[in-house]
């Protein structure tokens, strides 16, 4: 999908250095930091009760990386956890060096979060770290609902201070740190039914295929908490098509791009993600705005070759309850009906799927509150900042 301008809206590949920031397609996820202090804080030993322990060191031993304290060390899927990072210098380090810390999947490789970020909220650059003393920073992510790994360490430009020992570094200068993750919730199910009958395509959601349809209620997509508004999503299918509903609660409704596969994940939008043969790699992405605007996209694997022009052949429509583009009445929402033909999209193992046939999906919404703070909604919450994250999109069963 999506390489939107900021993080989340943004987006990245991993080829590049520690100076690129990982985009990421939902809400942006920063690391939280503490307060920067007015001076750096240095001490004169690591703690002794540090959950990774590691003595590996950069650039010729001039930096050691003692090891980090992570706490909660069993913290769930989604909760805060404190990370702090222990180096210490033994003799003047270079200049100009920026500090990152990148978590990825162990499994994939692919990045999770990028928390880059000044040490001790810049009180504390690298070419200030006296000789001999601890330096401490702190800062805290999201556990990642997988197996994950911290990496971390320096940059400048498009230079990484070298790792001296191969074996505690994953080829590109990044220094192997503690393991979080673990076990992440069940993944959800939709049992999709066949319909005699399709709906209307008006945006108007009084079709007997959606009376007959299960409802689902999006929730939030970093943690699985109830989101700010209400979005309620039906499917249905046919020998054909597959039929797409969500109503969504709103009371401001407003875009700015008008034009077929603008970047519309930029503001206010709805989406299915869709991976026919359930591999993992292989999915389409289909988004529809308040104006009605679509944004279709086919990617040969997560995140990769982004084809823009592939035609999804999907017909849509939207039903808008208030005023369009106008902040200062308050709005009810705005529902959506998508027609998407099964013969477009990719790797689809049968046309029409047969009965017990199971793919994989996800239902996205996103909400900007105030037309500023970003909110993700998911039917699969996926524990970090990314609507890519194909390990968590649910299942979708054909009856």
């Amino acid at each position: 999908m999506r390489f939107p301008s900021r993080v989340l809206v943004p987006l990245l590949t991993l080829t590049c250095l520690a100076a690129c920031r990982d985009e990421q397609a939902g809400p942006p996820q920063r690391a939280q930091r503490l307060p920067a202090p007015t001076q750096a804080r240095a001490l004169d030993a690591a703690p002794s009760d540090l959950t990774f322990r590691s003595g590996a060191t950069f650039a010729g031993g001039t930096v050691v990386y003692l090891g980090s304290k992570v706490t909660p060390q069993n913290a769930a899927p989604g909760e805060q956890v404190r990370l702090a990072h222990y180096f210490q210098a033994t003799r003047p380090p270079p200049k100009g060096f920026g500090f990152f810390v990148h978590v990825v999947d162990t499994a994939s490789g692919g990045m999770l979060f990028n928390a880059d970020h000044e040490v001790q909220g810049g009180a504390a650059p690298l070419a200030s770290w006296p000789v001999g003393k601890v330096i401490e920073d702190v800062h805290s992510i999201p556990m990642p609902n997988v197996p994950a790994r911290v990496m971390l360490g320096f940059w400048r430009d498009d230079e990484r201070l070298p790792v001296d020992d191969a074996s505690a570094q994953d080829g590109s200068q990044r220094m192997l740190g503690p393991q979080l993750g673990g076990a992440a919730p069940e993944l959800p199910e939709y049992t999709v039914g066949r319909v005699t009958k399709a709906p209307t395509i008006d945006g108007v959601l009084d079709d007997a295929a959606w009376k007959n349809a299960r409802p689902v209620v999006l929730r939030g997509s970093f943690d699985g908490r109830p989101a700010q508004l209400r979005t309620e999503a039906r499917l249905a299918y046919d020998d054909t098509h597959l039929y797409v509903a969500f109503d969504s609660e709103d009371p401001d409704i407003w875009g700015t791009l008008r034009n077929r596969d603008d970047s519309i994940y930029e503001e206010e939008v709805v989406e299915i993600f869709l991976d026919a043969n359930a591999d993992g790699r292989t999915y389409n992405e289909l988004q529809v705005s308040p104006h009605n605007v679509i944004f279709d996209a086919y990617f040969p694997a997560r995140r990769q070759g982004m084809d823009r022009t592939w035609d999804s052949g999907m017909k849509t429509a939207v039903k808008v309850r208030g005023t369009l583009d106008d902040p200062s009445d308050k709005d009810q929402g705005w529902s959506v009906e998508m027609q998407i033909p099964f013969a477009r999209l990719a790797e689809v193992p049968h046309v029409p799927p047969r009965k017990g046939d199971r793919w994989r999906f996800n239902l996205y919404r996103l909400e900007h509150h105030g037309r500023r703070a970003v909110e993700g909604q998911a039917f699969s919450p996926l524990y970090i900042g990314d609507f890519h994250a194909l390990p968590r999109f649910g299942w979708l069963t054909f009856q």
